[in-house]
């Protein structure tokens, strides 16, 4: 189908800006969509393939984004059924028939589908994806609740809730998150919904102040404490909660060296640590701590489709708020906006937003 003023912004080569350009016609395969973006995110990873020249597994030129929310538009003939329908598209689509998925496995799918990685994003007006896993959202949405801001759920708010999950989180459990900008804070809320106390840790006042009141119990600023005082503090804490559950629950959420470093040294018995966050640069660690303690550490790439209605009732629910942990910007102030993001000046998730504009698809 043709798109009039169908256009998005691709990344041409590492370090150099974003380039506008106008899309061809997107034709969906039997089993793939067309989603208008309402909402595209901003990631960590997005700005590691721009600057850091973090390899994309299709060759560059390519349009970034894997945080997607929009309305299917155009459908296969074995997708027709996601006609019209307000979606959240996973950052990471898996092919449900490899050993992997059959080993439910799937978010080390060799196959799988990340747009922005595999194929074009969404930073762009329209996209063409897979139609196996998509997420759909209840309309009409809450109040205040706009569509545009469920695109972080497609991986800021649905991979913590899967480190969440993996590390089995309840109400006896402490839970620690080191760094708690958009994936932290969001896992900051996810973990207090389920009934855990919770600990914020980062170097950002602002950002503990808004954890503090967005469900952590206690907002620790680990650049101006020594690595002694903050596990007393941690320690001190933990044992007030009077949570029942032996080992601390840690999420390395900062994605970098010093966050990682962080939250291995707080490790206790039989503790267990989610490694979330991503930074190329190596960290020099004790390993044999984990042996010492009998602990745990766990990563995770994403988060499997099925578990994304869940997070999404969350939200949908008010047990976790995006509005305060984002910012809006138009689609065509990409360029500007995502080299802000990457200078550290924007230090919300940014989501770039298109206007949809009904009628203007053709045959």
């Amino acid at each position: 189908m043709r798109i009039d003023g169908a256009h998005g912004y691709r990344l041409i080569a590492a370090g150099k800006p974003l380039e506008r350009f106008e899309l061809a016609a997107l034709e969906p395969a039997p089993d793939e969509v067309v989603v208008e973006v309402l909402g595209c995110g901003i990631c960590h990873t997005d700005v590691g393939f721009a600057i850091d020249g973090v390899p994309t597994r299709k060759p560059l030129p390519l349009v970034l984004g894997h945080e997607i929310s929009g309305r299917v538009i155009a459908a296969g003939d074995h997708a027709q059924a996601w006609l019209g329908r307000l979606v959240v598209v996973p950052a990471v689509v898996p092919c449900g028939n490899c050993p992997a998925c059959r080993a439910n496995r799937p978010t080390i799918c060799r196959n799988q589908f990340m747009p922005g990685n595999d194929g074009d994003g969404g930073f762009a007006t329209h996209v063409r994806v897979p139609a196996r896993g998509l997420c759909p959202v209840p309309e009409p949405l809450p109040p205040g609740l706009h569509p545009e801001l469920l695109s972080v759920v497609a991986d800021a708010v649905t991979t913590p809730w899967e480190a969440i999950r993996r590390a089995c989180v309840g109400p006896e459990d402490v839970a620690v998150f080191v760094g708690v900008g958009g994936v932290g804070g969001f896992g900051v809320q996810v973990a207090a919904a389920l009934g855990a106390a919770v600990i914020a840790v980062d170097i950002d006042p602002g950002k503990l102040e808004l954890a503090a009141h967005h469900g952590a119990g206690l907002a620790l600023n680990s650049s101006t404490m020594s690595e002694k005082d903050l596990k007393t503090a941690v320690r001190n804490f933990s044992k007030q909660s009077g949570r029942r559950n032996i080992g601390l629950k840690i999420f390395e959420t900062s994605g970098t060296p010093a966050g990682q470093q962080t939250a291995f040294g707080l490790l206790d018995f039989g503790g267990y640590l989610a490694v979330v966050g991503f930074t190329p640069k190596k960290v020099e660690i004790r390993l044999s701590n984990l042996m010492a303690l009998d602990a745990t550490a766990r990563g995770n790439w994403g988060c499997p489709p099925d578990q994304y209605p869940d997070a999404l009732q969350l939200v949908l629910r008010g047990k976790v708020a995006i509005d305060p942990y984002v910012e809006v910007h138009p689609l065509d102030e990409a360029p500007a906006v995502f080299d802000a993001v990457a200078r550290h000046s924007i230090t919300r998730r940014a989501i770039l937003k298109h206007v949809a504009n009904p009628g203007q698809e053709k045959p």
